[in-house]
């Protein structure tokens, strides 16, 4: 098993429309393509900032869902429809991580 953690980075202003769109948009789009949120979140501390936690079986399997996001036809018009104003999303990084043998996620 592998987790992925994204930090997501709002343009300027954009943070209520960038989890608005991962709320309504976005989600939907994972679940109908096996990609699997763990959890979300906002931070006080980083208020341009969205946090959420992908799972997956390998690292493999990852990338091909992402493959699949990226060149998924809804995503793709939903991305552009919401951003006819500009980007949304400034930058993100991902941290992989890997529980470990006495994680209480390894069992």
């Amino acid at each position: 098993m592998i987790y992925e953690f994204k930090t997501y980075r709002a343009a300027p202003g954009a943070i209520d429309a960038l989890i608005k769109r991962f709320h309504q948009t976005t989600m939907p789009i994972f679940a109908r393509l096996g990609i699997h949120v763990v959890h979300c979140w906002t931070s006080e501390a980083e208020p341009d900032a969205f946090f959420y936690m992908t799972r997956f079986d390998s690292k493999e399997a990852g990338k091909a869902a992402w493959a699949a996001f990226g060149s998924d036809a809804e995503w793709k018009a939903a991305k552009a429809a919401s951003e006819t104003n500009g980007p949304l999303l400034a930058s993100q990084t991902t941290v992989y991580l890997e529980p470990t043998d006495f994680s209480p996620l390894s069992s």
